[in-house]
């Protein structure tokens, strides 16, 4: 827990913890959990886009040695974020090897220890740019974007020493990956409220994200009829509204007005939508009502409004035989399982368009996150590194079973690497948004020493 407090002082803004993709903070963030990878045994480096990375080789010898386990969250925040949000499934992936290291014990398998660059997509408008990278999705219109100063996307990569020109060669091979595992806190009620301390996530839900603007006429607020106004504030309230009663969770999350005045109408108003479900075709649904919706506001007002879609993420189904696994480690700590889904996105979305995936969550006070009073209960935080750690020698445990029906052993009786009904992951069903599975060679990237140091 000291290693969260540590953490949380980086920041990009003074009084609170704000640390966005590619930024002064962020690079504190990754010396100084570069630094506690390499204490942990692991060898370190950054990629292209800024993901640090750390690797624990397999056991010497071992025939499955080429093949590679990750465990990872985020380093990124929210403005003003709270201490746990991503950087706790980074630093319980960080003890989980310590475990082994302090052991002396080597898996069959190589594990390699994630802290994506970017998640929560705050500073550019488009979230999972680490995970994109490394599932070969990332976009390179996105390098494009600008920032709230106006520096683009592709600048800030570089001047965060990375290369917008390499991310390409970020993406790691289907062929050598076992599998995804994520912690992280529930950022709901639901686990506190079944007192239980963690709980097997079963998917994560989809999320649309749009980016909208209503334009009318600004006008002076004293001799403007009531009647006679275009008021973008007006139509941009009405909207709101809607996405309310839009029957999936749905969040007006910023609402800018253009030259605000006190008597002033406004003119133009920016905001934003973040649709989600655990239902894709429900999402879709509210979103595509809510954008005529959005129209036939502006037509009533005499509004013009711009609708962009900016990012728009398939619900995810956590692997079965993973899962499976992760549920009898949970029951081995006398702890009750509960499979819940996930309303919140997370990389592991990303990641399970080329592996199999699972998810730990752990239990906050009050279901509270995105904000500095998210709490966690120390010991529950043992309790998931110790479940954390028995999964891990049971994935190990695993590549030594046979395949039922077949004469080769096999590593699981769904292959990791394969989901339901011998179909690759994603096969048949829709891919996390621009992450469809890529051919890319292994593990490239620039690689850098890391003494001991701390990070967030």
């Amino acid at each position: 827990m000291q290693r969260t407090e540590a953490l949380a002082r980086i920041s990009d803004e003074p009084g609170h913890t704000t640390r966005l993709f590619a930024s002064p903070a962020m690079r504190r963030a990754n010396k100084l959990v570069g630094t506690w990878m390499s204490q942990a045994g692991m060898s370190t480096r950054e990629d292209a886009i800024g993901n640090l990375r750390g690797r624990y080789d397999a056991a010497p010898g071992s025939p499955c040695g080429d093949k590679l386990f990750l465990l990872g969250s985020h380093l990124d925040t929210v403005r003003n974020a709270g201490r746990f949000d991503g950087a706790l499934g980074v630093l319980l992936a960080i003890g989980c090897v310590e475990a082994l290291h302090r052991s002396k014990l080597r898996l069959p398998f190589a594990l390699e220890v994630v802290g994506f660059a970017d998640e929560e997509g705050v500073r550019y408008q488009t979230a999972y740019l680490g995970s994109k990278a490394l599932a070969g999705g990332f976009d390179a219109k996105d390098l494009q974007r600008r920032d709230g100063n106006g520096l683009t996307m592709a600048d800030a990569i570089r001047r965060f020493g990375g290369n917008p020109g390499a991310l390409r060669q970020a993406r790691l091979s289907p062929r050598n990956l076992l599998g995804y595992f994520e912690a992280h806190i529930e950022q709901g009620p639901v686990l506190e409220k079944r007192g239980v301390p963690v709980g097997v996530v079963s998917a994560i839900a989809g999320q649309s994200r749009v980016s909208l603007e209503f334009r009318g006429t600004a006008g002076h607020a004293g001799t403007v009829p009531m009647g006679s106004r275009q008021d973008a504030l007006a139509g941009a309230a009405e909207f709101v509204l809607a996405a309310e009663r839009c029957g999936v969770i749905a969040t007006v999350g910023v609402l800018e007005i253009k030259g605000a005045a006190s008597n002033v109408i406004p003119g133009c108003v920016h905001l934003t939508l973040d649709a989600r479900d655990a239902n894709d075709s429900r999402r879709r649904l509210a979103v595509s009502r809510l954008r005529r919706e959005a129209q036939a506001i502006a037509k009533r007002r005499g509004l013009r409004v711009q609708w962009t879609a900016v990012q728009a993420t398939p619900a995810v189904a956590c692997d079965n035989a993973l899962s499976r696994r992760l549920s009898e480690c949970v029951a081995r700590q006398g702890i009750k399982v509960v499979n819940l889904p996930s309303g919140a996105g997370h990389d592991a979305a990303v990641m399970a368009s080329i592996t199999p995936v699972a998810m730990l969550f752990l239990r906050c006070a009050g279901g509270i996150s995105h904000h500095p009073a998210e709490s966690v209960q120390t010991r529950d935080v043992k309790l998931a590194l110790d479940v954390m750690v028995d999964f891990l020698h049971a994935v190990g445990r695993a590549l030594d079973e046979p395949q039922p029906g077949a004469d080769a052993p096999h590593p699981f009786p769904l292959p990791i690497g394969w989901g339901e009904g011998g179909r690759r992951p994603g096969e048949g069903l829709s891919h996390a948004a621009n992450a469809g599975p890529e051919r890319a060679r292994a593990l490239p990237g620039q690689r850098h020493s890391a003494p001991a140091r701390r990070h967030s």
